[in-house]
């Protein structure tokens, strides 16, 4: 069935064959065009993606003998061939439309004429755009040039995009991880999950969607994923969190204190004296690595207010309190909530 590309597009150029190219000439180009411009090898491509998609609708049609006839008589009108002329048979060797329409079976010079009209229903004529709906395979009322109504072939289309989910945990989305899927249809698709994947993430598997028309390239696979929780680490883009908890003691008086790290090991940190419950303390490059580098390790301190103290500690923090005198740490607090 042709359609408006037929007359732009030179199927014989884009597969770079001659016009009188027998079948196995023409399915030699297109499979060695094919390798070369698949979407597999030009991965993010797009101009090699529209060439790979130009190469199979043309061997599509080229490959098909009914297909080709018809394609090389839409391309002799479309180059200088038959021309749409009111009669027939006139001076200087004009064709009409009794012409362009023998080389499709209506009847040549002499044979049988055929009257047109432009609308349909005329007695005595027939609808110009029903011969050539008839001419090209379509339905009554089709129009080869674009009009409404005409389906004309395209080439042979890309298969569709698939969606898919996947869970990972928490260590396989910041490590990177490999992983098997098992599509609607049953295929199963192995493909490496990037290092530092967030929950939520869409990942496109170029290829590994649903299968198109011969000739045509296989749609993408959407891959969701979901990440699971940690209990212990948290995401910031590309910093891990964690809640470092310190005694008062620790916190009051200063020290020095592990904190654990995501490959099991631990970094320690110095916590200064004074220290506060919520303030951050920095661990350079050992968050997740990234397009932009590695993030931190950023740690949390939680003071730790223990839950039962013994007669010597009971007095060392009242002795505290005294020392402290009338000081209050929620003055500030309210004042600003008066403003």
């Amino acid at each position: 069935m042709a359609s408006q590309d037929w007359f732009e597009k030179d199927f014989y150029a884009i597969l770079g064959v001659p016009k009188d190219a027998d079948e196995a000439a023409i399915k030699k180009a297109y499979r060695k065009l094919a390798r070369k411009h698949h979407p597999d090898q030009n991965a993010g491509d797009a101009a090699a993606e529209q060439r790979f998609k130009d190469i199979g609708e043309a061997n599509a049609v080229l490959s098909d003998p009914k297909q080709r006839q018809e394609y090389d008589a839409v391309r002799s009108m479309a180059g200088g061939g038959a021309r749409f002329r009111a009669g027939s048979g006139g001076p200087g060797g004009a064709s009409g439309f009794e012409d362009i329409f023998s080389a499709f079976g209506s009847g040549g010079g002499g044979g049988q004429r055929v009257r047109f009209s432009t609308g349909g229903g005329q007695p005595g004529g027939e609808d110009i755009n029903d011969i050539l709906a008839q001419m090209f395979g379509g339905g009554a009322g089709a129009d080869p040039f674009g009009g409404t109504g005409f389906r004309g072939a395209r080439g042979p289309r890309p298969g569709a995009d698939v969606n898919a989910r996947t869970t990972l945990g928490f260590r396989d989305a910041v490590e990177g991880s490999t992983v098997t899927l098992t599509t609607a249809d049953g295929q199963r698709v192995t493909t490496k999950i990037p290092a530092g994947v967030r929950d939520g993430q869409k990942i496109r598997l170029r290829g590994k969607g649903a299968e198109g028309d011969p000739g045509a390239p296989r749609g993408d696979l959407i891959l969701t994923v979901a990440v699971e929780k940690h209990p212990v680490f948290g995401r910031d883009g590309d910093h891990l969190t964690v809640d470092l908890p310190v005694t008062f003691a620790e916190a009051a008086l200063g020290a020095t204190v592990p904190v654990p790290t995501l490959d099991g090991s631990s970094v320690r940190v110095k916590v200064a004296p004074g220290t506060p419950s919520g303030r951050v303390l920095r661990v350079k490059g050992r968050g997740v690595a990234g397009r932009h580098g590695t993030g931190d390790l950023l740690a949390r301190v939680q003071v730790v207010v223990p839950q039962r103290l013994s007669d010597e500690a009971r007095h060392a923090v009242e002795t505290l309190r005294d020392a402290e005198g009338d000081a209050d740490p929620r003055a500030t607090l309210f004042q600003q909530a008066a403003t």
